[in-house]
């Protein structure tokens, strides 16, 4: 579970998330799930032979968040294929549901730009 507060700066002029402010903050769990994995996150996101990028992006808000709301944010990740696989992130305030989230991620090689199969240390994330 990653926890983080909202700050002013992830809001809109409505003092409300903006959208694309909680898929970022998805991402900083992203990232957190990769550092309890041992990934050296310098070293991941810029090795020469693996990128993962997201190819598809989707959120669902039920509540706003505001300013100064402290969210815990619960990921699963699947396997779709030897290539794919995709996070649906719980963002929850206080444990109510306050938003879903889902990213989905292909493993190319950045200079081929060509798909490849994952990493066995993200694949071995999936049978845990």
């Amino acid at each position: 579970m990653y926890q983080r507060t909202i700050y002013f700066a992830d809001t809109d002029s409505a003092g409300v998330v903006y959208f694309s402010n909680l898929l970022s903050i998805c991402h900083e769990a992203y990232e957190d799930f990769l550092s309890n994995l041992n990934i050296n996150l310098p070293d991941f996101f810029s090795n020469k032979l693996i990128a993962i990028p997201i190819i598809h992006a989707e959120i669902d808000f039920f509540k706003p968040l505001f300013c100064g709301d402290i969210i815990s944010i619960n990921l699963e990740a699947t396997l779709i294929n030897e290539k794919v696989f995709e996070i649906q992130y719980q963002v929850l305030k206080n444990n109510e549901l306050i938003a879903k989230a889902l990213t989905r991620h292909i493993c190319i090689n950045p200079q081929t730009r060509k798909t490849q199969e994952i990493p066995p240390i993200i694949k071995q994330s999936f049978e845990t």
